[in-house]
């Protein structure tokens, strides 16, 4: 029913200039999106408007320009690389005649394409079918037409509308069995939440080196490649990080300029990791002429998905590209790390990306010396058991002296299930 084209098929891009900075786009990051839906681009045609034209988006001269590119060149699909509407999508369909998809289409076609686990599938239809929903009137061409006749009046609206239902229905299912995964995905977190595991969250934009870095500092095998969202489902891993102990690491799905709304809201769940995280590293490709402009958008979605407020890390990536770029973390005034410079392909700085995320979540950190009286070995076996003992002596009273560390939040139920105000044994007092 839906129009769909398939890999490997020929394309001509469109790509117009608009003066007004929120419409831009880039001509290169369309390119890539092209070859990572494994589409052979033919020809790009460009040009420039003050605003697009409500009805061809481009002018009457550019698309008539664009349906001889295609005749010339035996296109299969033109793509622009802008939103257009449905009517402006049907009208270039017209007088191009060929399939026309815009810049939305493309990436969720590319996420349809990337998606493994049954929830990223589900996100990714559900984003389809609310997208498709106000283009439905493409499937069924043959009935736009009335035929006369009494009885025969008006069956392409009818049909239409049941097929309309039919959607209405799909999405309300996708909706139901998505809240599900929610459900379990969210008792997966209050277990770590439980056993106190800190979570960090990999963001950042598109090709960034997000998956690459997560394997260089896991060991893991995630996939990673030079192209655009290469990696779609969220992945978790343990990592060890210094004195703070096991950490979860989460890779997700990396952000685009003018993300589909629609794909934003399906992958709320999913990005929940993020929101819920104790720190973000920020993954930025140093090398990126537009790096400036991948930042703002990777803000601008996390603060979509609510999840602007949790503390930051910038990871300044790919520094191998660069001349005379050495790894090293620069830090605030307060000698806080606010940025680490590295390379996630040759490992170098990695090192120093462990040293500052310690720093960051040693706050959440309860460390210092304790002093136990003999009576009080209850208080000691708790906290070897908590593994949190990582030097014992004793002094000449026969008191323990303890070298303790562990999560803050984990110090705070120890007091309370002691009955004691454990902070009178710390040796400073």
């Amino acid at each position: 029913m839906f129009d769909r084209y398939e890999a490997g098929e020929q394309a001509v891009l469109v790509h117009i200039d608009l003066p007004k900075e929120g419409d831009s786009e880039n001509l290169h990051e369309l390119e890539l999106l092209v070859s990572s839906a494994g589409v052979s681009s033919l020809a790009i045609v460009q040009g420039s408007r003050q605003a697009p034209h409500p009805k061809l988006f481009v002018g009457t001269g550019k698309a008539e320009e664009i349906a001889e590119t295609v005749k010339i060149h035996n296109a299969d699909v033109i793509i622009f690389n802008h939103q257009l509407s449905p009517s402006q999508e049907r009208n270039l369909e017209r007088v191009c005649q060929c399939r026309v998809l815009d810049r939305t289409s493309l990436i969720l076609d590319i996420f349809a394409q990337r998606a493994r686990t049954h929830e990223g599938k589900l996100q990714v239809e559900l984003a389809q079918l609310r997208h498709i929903s106000t283009r439905l009137i493409r499937g069924w061409i043959h009935l736009e037409r009335q035929k006369g006749g009494i009885g025969l009046r008006g069956p392409g609206e009818t049909q239409l509308e049941t097929d309309r239902r039919l959607l209405r229905a799909r999405i309300k299912n996708i909706r139901a069995r998505l809240d599900k995964v929610a459900v379990q995905r969210e008792q997966g977190r209050r277990a770590r939440t439980r056993n106190e595991i800190p979570t960090v969250s990999l963001v950042g934009y598109t090709n960034a080196g997000k998956s690459t870095l997560f394997n260089r500092i896991t060991n893991s095998d995630v996939y990673a490649a030079d192209q655009l969202f290469a990696t779609l489902d969220p992945t978790l891993r343990k990592l060890d990080i210094g004195d703070i102990g096991p950490v979860i690491l989460a890779d997700t799905v990396g952000f685009i300029r003018h993300l589909p709304h629609d794909l934003v809201a399906a992958f709320k769940a999913t990005l929940t990791e993020t929101r819920e995280a104790d720190l973000q590293l920020h993954v930025i490709d140093v090398a990126d002429p537009r790096r400036k402009e991948n930042i703002e958008q990777v803000q601008s979605v996390l603060k979509e998905i609510e999840a602007d407020d949790v503390p930051q890390l910038l990871v300044y990536n790919k520094i191998d590209a660069l001349d005379d770029v050495a790894p090293r973390i620069d830090r605030n005034d307060e000698g806080q790390p606010i940025r680490v410079w590295l390379s996630a392909r040759t490992g170098v700085g990695c090192e120093l990306l462990s040293e500052a995320i310690n720093e960051l979540l040693a706050k959440k950190m309860f460390a210092d010396e304790l002093k136990l009286p003999p009576q009080h070995g209850r208080i000691r076996a708790a906290l070897f058991n908590l593994n949190a003992v990582h030097e014992e002596q004793f002094d000449e009273q026969g008191n323990w002296l303890l070298s303790v560390r562990l999560p803050m939040a984990e110090w705070n139920r120890l007091k309370k299930e002691m009955g004691h105000d454990l902070d009178s044994f710390v040796a400073a007092n």
